[in-house]
Formats: structure tokens, sequence, C-alpha cells
């Protein structure tokens, strides 16, 4: 099949095109290489994907409507997966525009290029921040999300609400897909996982934030790609609607759209987080011990259930190992420090 990935120089992208490579697919990726974290490291991943016969890279921002068009173009997709954003919850209190223009204006435009496409299913990254400091456990699709802390959060429940009036009104199927914290091998450098990982690793303290007491549902990158995967031969419709005691189907009553969690349901606490980094790198950390950062929630935890009824799969990669493949990366890309 032909896709058409947007952020494949991003953590994600990269990931979901490689796998869609390795499948014998043929990956058209878009993406802005904007200066959010190193550029180098995106180009690194974009060096990667190029081996392969079957991508092609397209070079430009969301919100630049003639660079998309040269993209479809390029890549006459049947498919269109949606990962580009400004991403970042506190970035956001630094840049409350870079989120306008990418996340609202510039999906605007790619639900506008998926209407034109007429593509078979268009999908959608959004993301567990969208549920805020909701106190009911664990977070289902269908609760109230109406409460975003940060910005971030608002133009991705911006964007869900778009896709589904563009569904409703073009019949596009489309599934929107909310992350939980995902982490691993080539991941964002400004993220905590890899933030921690080369503190410890070169002695410098870790900032812990609300004194410790938070968790997160940790989503490994392997099992958030392979929860992609089953969700693009899930084409929102009727004929696929869940029913099923225990699990409530977001499949909406007037479109083919649907919101997804990708996230295993088994929140970490931070303080073992810190001990599972500590483990694997073999040092102990220094700890810088904070208050609750403005935007931050306590905690995120995701219900599976609706993931398991649509694919039969749930994320279930331990943190340990995903923690154990993270620092192993980390030593490879950067043996020169460790050796000082």
């Amino acid at each position: 099949m032909r896709y058409l990935v947007t952020g494949t120089a991003g953590f994600i992208g990269f990931y979901v095109a490689k796998r869609l490579l390795d499948a014998g697919h043929f990956v058209t990726g878009f993406d802005g290489m904007t200066k959010y974290y190193d550029v180098s490291l995106k180009e690194k991943r974009h060096a990667i994907l190029s081996r392969s016969n079957g991508f092609r890279a397209e070079i430009g921002m969301l919100e630049d409507t003639d660079a998309l068009k040269r993209a479809a173009e390029a890549a006459e997709p049947e498919i269109i997966i949606h990962l580009a954003a400004q991403a970042g919850v506190r970035y956001s209190l630094e840049n409350p525009r870079a989120y306008i223009d990418s996340n609202l204006i510039g999906s605007f435009n790619m639900l506008e290029l998926a209407r034109s496409l007429k593509v078979k299913h268009l999908m959608l990254a959004s993301t567990s921040s969208i549920y805020g400091a909701n106190e009911k456990i664990p977070f289902a699709e269908s609760d109230k999300a109406d409460e975003p802390m940060t910005l971030y959060a608002a133009t991705k429940k911006s964007m869900e609400l778009m896709a589904h009036s563009y569904a409703h009104l073009h019949k596009l199927p489309t599934t929107a897909f909310r992350f939980f914290t995902v982490y691993g091998p080539w991941g964002r450098p400004d993220m905590a996982p890899i933030k921690f990982v080369d503190a410890v690793s070169n002695g410098r303290p870790i900032d812990i934030y609300g004194q410790g007491n938070m968790s997160r549902d940790f989503t490994y990158i392997d099992d958030l790609v392979e929860g992609i995967v089953r969700l693009s031969t899930v084409i929102p419709s009727e004929e696929n609607r869940v029913v099923q005691e225990g699990v409530t189907d977001t499949l909406s009553h007037h479109a083919p759209f649907r919101v997804v969690n990708i996230g295993g349901g088994q929140p970490v606490e931070l303080m073992h987080f810190v001990e599972t980094v500590e483990k694997a790198v073999g040092k102990p950390a220094i700890r810088n011990m904070l208050p609750m950062q403005q935007g931050d929630v306590p905690r995120t935890f995701a219900s599976p259930d609706l993931l398991r009824a649509l694919t039969g799969y749930v994320p279930q990669t331990p943190v340990e190992e995903g923690i154990k493949a993270l620092v192993a990366w980390y030593r490879e890309m950067h043996p020169a420090e460790l050796r000082e």
C-alpha cells in the first residue's frame, strides 16, 4: 500500500515509517525539520529511512499548503498517518503560537488534503494530555475531556473535533489515537526518559517534579507502533462497531470517526521509574526534588479495553525492559561522553 506519513524525522513517525517500509509498503515522509530539538537527530532518522527504495522524503511545514500538495502528489496515498505536530507540554508555555500554527492550522490543512484525496483511512495522533487532571481512572475514551491543562492539550482536542466534522461532512474514515508517554531508542531528548538516562549517565542532577508523587502510563515505542499498524486496518464504520460488555466504543453515530487510547493501562510511579533508570545505568541519580510544574498532571492511566476489542492487542513491554533498551541505545550513540 501507499502511505503518507507526517513527522517521519520525529521519534514516532520514524518508527511507524520504518515498520511500514519493512513490511514492503511505499512511504512518503513529510517533516518540517524544526529546531525544537537537535535537527541532527532528525536527519539521522531520515537517513536510516532513506536506505529503503520505498521511502521518499518531502521537507516542509504543515502550514505550507503547497508543500503538502507536493508531498501528496509524490505519495498518491491510500492511508494518511498524521503524526507531525508541535509537541511538548511545557514548551507550550514558552511558544504558544507554534502550537496554533502546527496543531490547528497544520491539522486543518491535513484534513483538507485527506478530503481532496479521498483516502481510505486518515489516522491522527492525539494525546493523553487531553484528559487533563481527570480524577476518574483509568482514562476511558468516552470520558469527558473538556478541561485541558495546557494549550498543547487544547490544540489536540480541537484537532479531534475538527476531524469529526470532516468525517461527518465528507464521509472521511478517521481514527484519532491518544498516546501515553511514549519512550524508547531514538526518542525525543526533551522527554524525561532520555533526560534521566543522560543525566544519570553523566553524573548530573535530575529534576523530579511533584516531589516524585506522580505516575505515568509509559508506552514503549514498539508497542505504540504495533497499535497504530493494527488500527490502520480497522477502518471506522458501523460494520466494525464494538458491541462487548464492559467496553464503550467511541465510533460516532454521525460519522466514520473513532477515538482510541494506545496505552497499556499499567501506570508506573515516578520514583520507581527513577530507580529503574538507576539500575539500568548502574549509577545512583542525584535527585533534585521540586514542586509540581505548571501544566503537569499527577497521573496518566489508560484504559486499553477499546484497543483490545478492536485489535486484540494491548501494549505490554515492562518499563524495566524498555529502559534497558533505551540505555543500550544511548551508550551506542554517546560512547565518547561515557568515557570522560
